[in-house]
């Protein structure tokens, strides 16, 4: 069934990469509520299941929530979660240096993948997934290559590790798939999943509805 042509985004994230994502192709979220879940990885969980998982749990936390307030009325919710990962290993997110550290050394001159689960709840509660593997090759980093992304701060709170917007994107020899997906968000999917669903894209500049 076709939105409403007043239905609102509500991201669950609070993550401004993802923001911006969806700001550069035309959407103005109408709310941010993110959705505090444990993000620990089940026993022997595949890092592409472990991002799917994430990703669902996140949209409906966020979507059962506004639900307990009487305000998912015409909300769509999307949700998503990144996963860097070497073979089955997780990388994990890094929070302090020597996290960042570890995580370079491992994943220098070496190809790594990028997963990013994305769940879409409609306003009936129907929740839709998309999963997008991005694969990626870093060249072989120096000590000083090390020291000074460290020393820049962007790896902090990163999946793997490092941002690949930033200065992470002169390591990186080979690119498959989606950009998007490896800064946070695949828009291209996002997108497709939001529309197929019945979504309507506000016109550039257009208030969101809340």
């Amino acid at each position: 069934m076709p939105a409403k042509p007043h239905s609102a985004l509500v991201l669950a994230s609070a993550s401004p990469r993802r923001l911006e994502l969806l700001q550069q192709v035309g959407i103005e979220p109408a709310r941010l509520l993110g959705a505090d879940v444990d993000e620990t990885p089940e026993r022997s969980e595949h890092p592409r299941s472990l991002a799917k998982r994430l990703s669902r749990l996140k949209a409906i936390t966020a979507f059962e929530a506004l639900k307990a307030r009487g305000e998912a009325k015409d909300c769509f919710v999307l949700g998503a979660d990144t996963v860097v990962s070497l073979g089955r290993q997780v990388i994990p997110k890094a929070e302090i240096e020597e996290d960042a550290v570890t995580n370079l050394r491992l994943l220098s001159g070496r190809a790594h993948r990028v997963f990013t689960g994305v769940c879409v709840v409609t306003p009936s509660g129907k929740a839709r997934q998309r999963l997008v593997e991005t694969r990626i090759r870093f060249k072989r980093l120096s000590r000083e290559d090390i020291e000074r992304y460290v020393a820049s701060g962007e790896w902090r709170g990163k999946a793997g590790g490092y941002a690949i917007q930033g200065l992470a994107g002169g390591f990186v020899v080979r690119l498959v798939g989606s950009y998007s997906n490896v800064v946070g968000l695949p828009l291209y999917e996002t997108l497709s999943l939001l529309t197929g669903e019945g979504f309507v894209l506000s016109a550039p500049g257009a208030v969101p509805a809340v």
